[in-house]
């Protein structure tokens, strides 16, 4: 992978992990609502999902996804009754979990399965692997197993950067969103988010 190609992989990585969205939003409503430590797990899971998924798209799982309606529209309202399912439960909170976040629990494995019910990440996964790892400048690529470990270890890592990052300011915000009903609001703004996004999926 030439240096150009690495930066525009770095680009991208930092303009899809960083600009909010499904993962992000439940990052931060988890360590708002049950500490950074509950929120771990899901921030875990978002890369662990991500490395499964790309290695899926590699062995081309990902262009049967997107090229079959049927497929497609079922990945698609898996994935959007999922995160109405988030939105509803998250409304419903209006008290600070003290200890294990039971209250909004996104486990690990609902975490990896949530990636898998994402159909923006399916088709980010595949014009990643259609335009770093299996082709070079338009060409096919001499190595693509290389690139593919060097595009994996770049969206990991940012993987897990953002969503620690969203999770970070969440759990800095528990002692403000204590007082009052501001938590209550909060997590209605979040859910707001995740339904937006649930609706954005619809068009896509």
């Amino acid at each position: 992978m030439t240096l150009q190609e690495f930066l525009a992989l770095l680009v991208l990585a930092t303009v899809m992990s960083f600009t909010p969205g499904p993962n992000t939003t439940l990052s931060t409503a988890l360590a708002a609502n049950g500490g950074l430590k509950s929120a771990l797990r899901f921030c875990l899971a978002v890369p662990a999902g991500w490395t499964v998924l790309m290695l899926a798209c590699g062995l081309g799982l990902g262009a049967v996804v997107t090229t079959a309606p049927l497929l497609r529209g079922a990945v698609k309202a898996v994935g959007i009754g999922y995160m109405l399912y988030l939105a509803w439960r998250l409304c419903q909170v209006r008290v600070l979990a003290q200890t294990d976040g039971a209250r909004l629990n996104v486990g690990f494995l609902q975490g990896v399965a949530l990636q898998f019910v994402n159909i923006k990440a399916w088709m980010l996964a595949l014009a990643l692997t259609g335009g770093w790892v299996v082709s070079q400048g338009g060409q096919p690529a001499a190595n693509p197993g290389e690139r593919l470990v060097i595009v994996l270890a770049v969206m990991a890592v940012y993987a897990f950067a953002s969503n620690f990052t969203y999770a970070l300011v969440g759990s800095l915000l528990r002692q403000w969103l204590a007082q009052g009903a501001r938590l209550l609001v909060f997590n209605r703004v979040m859910a707001v988010v995740l339904a937006a996004t649930a609706l954005w999926m619809v068009k896509v």
